[in-house]
């Protein structure tokens, strides 16, 4: 059965939001006075954000991001103006060990609290509907990223805007690292746009940018690793700066498997 596990999708100008619920639709306006967790179901993601120890930045589990007063501060935030779910990522914060750059972004979960990790057999697919509001160079929004399975620490594939406007596909030559870089599309910066990332029959990336789809094939050294979702703000730039950076926001995010 395929189970529907995130959950806004925008209409009307990106100002209002449908909340989707096991496949059924039902329009709610975007309230811009609450968290985000008040506009969108955030009980499958956990948040990654720039602060905290060397080596190891803060994260909020997804019991703390749900509902109306869930978590919210300055890298992760409803914009009061149109209730986007918005992530700032300073070009100098925490970082994980294997990154030189900061991020505010989401982690996929299952509902049950714990990480998901899921086989490329199947159907997966994350849809979204954003727009990057500033960037310095280049921003990650949105990522298949390697599971259990094996010690690599990599992406399958990472999604990037670049500042000027180029959206670009990076696919995973293999898990012991190298990335190949696709342009998949190109929006000014500040404009509304949208992208699919699914996986389908085991072998083959999907990728819709804004009605054009575009296959990928998926090296069998990936086989043997489970996968996850990621969303959000991944900043590919770093310096000493607190002021420049990558902040995105997004009017509809949703997570499907089936």
């Amino acid at each position: 059965m395929t189970r529907s596990r995130l959950l806004a999708a925008p209409t009307t100008a990106g100002l209002a939001l449908t909340l989707f619920l096991l496949g059924s639709p039902s329009a709610v306006a975007a309230d811009p006075h609450v968290a985000p967790g008040g506009n969108f179901d955030l009980s499958v993601w956990e948040l990654q954000e720039p602060v905290g120890s060397p080596g190891s930045p803060t994260t909020i589990p997804s019991s703390r991001l749900q509902g109306a007063n869930g978590y919210q501060d300055a890298y992760f935030y409803t914009d009061t103006h149109d209730g986007a779910m918005t992530f700032w990522a300073p070009e100098k914060g925490v970082t994980t060990p294997n990154s030189n750059y900061a991020r505010s972004e989401l982690r996929e979960m299952n509902r049950d609290g714990s990480p998901a990790d899921w086989t490329l057999s199947g159907s997966h697919k994350m849809t979204a509907t954003l727009r990057v509001v500033s960037v310095t160079k280049n921003v990650c929004v949105g990522q298949i990223h390697l599971g259990s399975g094996g010690s690599s620490t990599k992406p399958l594939l990472e999604l990037y805007y670049h500042s000027n406007g180029d959206i670009v596909l990076g696919t995973e030559n293999s898990p012991s690292g190298g990335q190949t870089p696709h342009t998949v599309g190109h929006v000014p910066i500040g404009t509304t746009w949208n992208y699919t990332i699914a996986v389908s029959g085991g072998n083959t990336i999907d990728l819709t940018v804004n009605g054009t789809t575009t296959h990928y094939a998926i090296p069998s050294p990936f086989n043997q690793y489970k996968q996850y979702f990621k969303a959000g703000s991944y900043n590919q730039s770093s310096s000493d700066s607190t002021t420049n950076g990558a902040r995105v926001a997004f009017y509809g995010l949703t997570v499907k498997h089936g």
